[in-house]
């Protein structure tokens, strides 16, 4: 799987680190991907979406399950 932004397309970057010395190195940026549940047409899948994807809300997560419908055993009553 490759290091890249389902949403936006984002992909790593590359450029030189300078040191004081003016020595350069290759360097390469990566994309901060993070592993997320997105809605997408009913269905729900994980996809891999940068962060600032996720903070700008383009990622649409499900909804969680209500687990107010479920119904809890009756306790005897304490006397």
């Amino acid at each position: 799987m490759s290091r890249v932004c389902e949403i936006c397309g984002k992909s790593a970057q590359n450029g030189h680190n300078v040191s004081h010395a003016n020595n350069k190195t290759k360097k390469l940026w990566q994309p901060n991907l993070q592993s997320v549940r997105h809605q997408e047409g009913g269905r729900v899948k994980r996809i891999r979406a940068c962060a600032s994807c996720i903070k700008h809300g383009l990622v649409r997560k499900p909804a969680h399950r209500d687990l107010s419908r479920i119904v809890k055993p009756e306790t005897p009553a304490q006397q």
